[in-house]
């Protein structure tokens, strides 16, 4: 079993910045990446960016692309989503989750999921 904490989440304005880090404890593979989604009122959930831990290549949903990081400290198991220029429609709950192997952006891939962050970007 892993289990995934996040923290970071809140309230910010449009234009704004947070940090969600998503911190994986228990079983540890060898090969792994982990990914973030996120899930708008109304909404169905949909990928966000992902990243390889070992070799740390990254993929971005292009609604985020330039002004969304991720990196990783994998000594920790630790992954870091930065969200810069905020918008109103980045409003959502955020959730990290773990896949053994190669990072892909299809959510049915992925093995373990965190309860999901509430971000909210207001106007």
């Amino acid at each position: 079993q892993v289990q995934l904490v996040e923290s970071g989440g809140g309230l910010v304005q449009a234009g704004g910045s947070l940090r969600l880090t998503c911190a994986a404890s228990g079983r540890t593979f060898s090969n792994w990446a982990m990914g973030w989604f996120r899930q708008a009122p109304g909404k169905e959930r949909v990928f966000v960016a992902a990243i390889n831990l070992n070799g740390g290549n990254t993929y971005f949903a292009d609604s985020v692309k330039g002004r969304f990081t991720i990196s990783r400290e994998s000594t920790k198991n630790t992954v870091y989503l930065q969200m810069n220029s905020l918008k109103a429609e980045d409003t959502a709950i955020y959730y990290c989750a773990v896949e053994r192997g190669w990072a892909t952006m299809d959510q049915s891939d992925y093995d373990y999921w965190a309860q999901g962050i509430q971000v909210t970007v207001s106007s």
